[in-house]
């Protein structure tokens, strides 16, 4: 009996990565989907805390692309094997404070190192030539390769008839005239195969799958840093950055205010290990204050979160604040009005 060959797909719950996984399984390769969490992933647990997109299912959409394909998935925890990937790109960021070429050969090379554990014989991924700007032009996608140390090993499906002939192909495991050959930004041709393969309900092209391409995002990522003068982050630190509506009146804090009751929830979890504080006449949110502000600043940050209750229209909001060492202190303060918070504030 001949041997049933296996592949390795890194599943990121997009378009791309689901149908290649798919042209794949239409060859009779044997597919297993691989997805990395980096602490950064649209898929994380924070996605399904807004009511935003209400009219659709909340779902971790890697999750999603393997019950569409029936694969097993392997989630895998690479948070601290990241972090030299995030800090020290060897080739340097992106629009944002996105690591894309770096963070894919890392990424092909941790599929590597499982294909070998686990007796897999290659690797599939989703990319397109010229696709994203940095990590899948002509130029660099070779460096992917090269520097995973995955070399022909890494098959590109949707767009293996530009480039060279990988071992799969050589092999004769897969079928390169089934391959395609697509390039370029447009993503019609990935819509157009969707359809024809009955595939209705997928996440939208190009809308990304991690928030380090979020200009926002990035921009709360660096004022952290520089507001602690260091580099370093924990979960929590990247799960908060998601979450919430960030204010930083100068250096010594930053308060996050919920803006609707599903990030309330949320944030009411940290309420042991940030100061806190919410409105106690009237509805509204509850915010953390991140740093060390002084007694001027806690007035600053009640008549923040005065503002943005049901009180706001009031003369006088009642606001709690619960400091972390345990001591409670009560306001009855006025808050700024509409515009009277400084755009510079906002993070």
């Amino acid at each position: 009996m001949s041997k049933q060959i296996k592949a390795v797909s890194l599943i990121s719950g997009g378009l791309d990565s689901l149908l290649s996984t798919k042209l794949l399984l239409d060859q009779g390769i044997h597919v297993e989907g691989i997805n990395f969490f980096t602490g950064f992933c649209v898929e994380g647990r924070t996605h399904a805390i807004r009511k935003q997109k209400s009219d659709k299912p909340k779902r971790n959409n890697a999750l999603w692309v393997a019950e569409q394909l029936g694969i097993k998935l392997h989630i895998i925890d690479v948070i601290e094997e990241y972090r030299d990937v995030l800090l020290n790109p060897k080739h340097g960021y992106g629009k944002n404070m996105n690591p894309c070429l770096d963070c894919k050969g890392f990424m092909v090379k941790k599929a590597k190192q499982w294909m070998i554990e686990h007796e897999f014989d290659f690797i599939i991924t989703g990319e397109v030539m010229g696709q994203r700007p940095m990590s899948q032009r002509k130029e660099t996608m070779p460096i992917v390769q090269a520097e995973s140390g995955a070399d022909d090993l890494l098959l590109r499906p949707l767009c293996a008839k530009h480039l060279p002939e990988t071992k799969a192909e050589k092999e004769g495991w897969v079928d390169r005239e089934q391959l395609l050959d697509f390039s370029g930004r447009n993503r019609k041709p990935q819509m157009a195969l969707a359809k024809e393969y009955g595939f209705d309900d997928y996440a939208t092209p190009a809308g990304g799958c991690c928030f380090l391409t979020d200009k926002q995002y990035s921009d709360k990522l660096v004022d952290m840093w520089e507001s602690r003068g260091n580099r370093d982050y924990q979960l929590d630190d990247l799960m908060m950055l998601k979450v919430g509506r960030h204010i930083r009146p100068n250096k010594r804090f930053k308060m996050i205010v919920a803006r609707e009751e599903g990030e309330v929830k949320f944030l009411e979890g940290y309420r042991n290990q940030y100061a806190n504080l919410y409105s106690t006449s009237c509805n509204g949110p509850i915010a953390l204050i991140d740093g060390e502000p002084t007694q001027e600043d806690v007035k600053i940050a009640a008549k923040i979160l005065a503002r943005y209750s049901q009180g706001r229209d009031e003369d006088l909001v009642d606001v709690e604040v619960k400091l972390q060492a345990g001591v409670a202190q009560q306001f009855s303060i006025k808050p700024f009005g509409v515009d009277e918070i400084p755009k510079e504030w906002f993070v």
